[in-house]
């Protein structure tokens, strides 16, 4: 079956665009790629002309999530097994392709009305290397895509079958957790490629769609620079360093300006799919990722 191969670039609504860009490239460590006529800000983390492509407006929330394709027949493909589930699918034309930086793609919305894009063709720029305007090694990013993405879905069921059935995506594991109601809420992770995960959904009902997107860093010495600078800027820490129990994902989470949350990681497992095996887990974490708050309760 023709599957995305990988989640390419996040599109989000932010209500103060000059703080995010200096959120994203001084703390975060992302390349400033340009400013279109309409005022999007791109930002780049590889070779690829952009990963993010930030607007403004007062939503503060994913604006669309776009799925790369390996070539035209396959997204043609998709496109085609997407319309006959009955979702309605829409070809961009060429001037909206240009300004993805992309050879064709089309557009849809998820079970939830999330903007989703499938595209081919992404415009790399191999003769550019990244240079992120701090002193770290870079992203793991490339042929695993930009990261991942944790999504607050209405419909689990209507979920699942858009993004395995329709874009392709394959269950990576599900992790159980206790919200607080008498059944545990399930978690499904899935990937496209070798990277544990480029989604997750869970079924709850939240303030914003995008829960967190997740940034790999390729040392973990970026991880704790990154987690000090943080800590310097006043931005605030929501879970700090841990190990997830799924990827083996070291990390922290931190609030962007949006609200929502960024995950910056390193030494994430990869997926083979030939010996991939599906598991539950009942906890998030092996350690850490405790909530700052429960540190200052527990001084007080």
């Amino acid at each position: 079956m023709e599957r995305v191969t990988q989640l390419g670039y996040l599109g989000l609504e932010v209500s103060d665009l000059a703080r995010w860009e200096k959120f994203a490239t001084e703390l975060l460590g992302l390349e400033h790629a340009g400013t279109d006529a309409d005022g999007t800000l791109y930002l780049r983390m590889d070779e690829h002309h952009h990963r993010f492509a930030l607007r403004q407006g007062p939503r503060d929330d994913i604006a669309v999530a776009g799925w790369q394709a390996r070539n035209e027949s396959e997204l043609r493909a998709i496109a085609e097994r997407l319309d006959a589930q009955g979702t309605a699918v829409t070809w961009g034309d060429a001037r909206e392709a240009r300004q993805r930086r992309v050879a064709g793609f089309i557009r849809l919305s998820d079970p939830n009305g999330i903007a989703i894009e499938v595209y081919c063709g992404p415009l790399v720029q191999t003769d550019r290397p990244f240079r992120s305007p701090r002193d770290i090694a870079g992203f793991e990013a490339s042929a695993l895509g930009l990261g991942h993405i944790v999504l607050a879905v209405d419909d689990y069921d209507a979920s699942m079958r858009f993004y395995r059935d329709g874009l392709g995506l394959r269950i990576s594991d599900y992790i159980d957790l206790d919200m607080g109601g008498a059944e545990a809420t399930r978690a499904a992770f899935l990937h496209c490629g070798p990277r544990h995960h480029s989604l997750a959904m869970v079924q709850v009902s939240a303030p914003k769609r995008l829960h967190h997107f997740m940034l790999q860093a390729r040392q973990l010495r970026d991880v704790g620079s990154t987690f000090d600078r943080c800590r310097d800027e006043a931005v605030p820490i929501t879970m700090e360093l841990g190990c997830h129990t799924n990827d083996r994902m070291v990390s922290f989470y931190a609030q962007t300006p949006s609200g929502f949350h960024v995950e910056y990681g390193h030494g994430g497992v990869e997926i083979d799919d030939d010996t991939w095996q599906v598991e539950t887990y009942q906890a998030a974490s092996t350690w850490g990722h405790r909530s700052p708050a429960v540190h200052a309760a527990a001084a007080a």
